[in-house]
């Protein structure tokens, strides 16, 4: 299954998300950078383009 095509889905306890996200394999990495989720709940890695997507019902807290 390929990050790339498939979304994956985060919950509130996976917040701030990042890519490279810990079950990548180290030599897929890149620079690390963290996410900013669109309206819609999704967001898209500018490195590798794995997509990310947050599952229904998850919250965004803010600080």
């Amino acid at each position: 299954m390929s990050q790339a095509t498939t979304p994956v889905e985060l919950e509130a306890k996976d917040l701030p998300a990042y890519c490279p996200n810990p079950a990548m394999p180290l030599w897929s990495s890149h620079p690390r950078v963290f996410l900013d989720f669109a309206r819609n709940g999704e967001a898209k890695c500018p490195y590798c383009g794995t997509t990310y997507r947050l599952k229904p019902g998850t919250v965004v807290g803010h600080h």
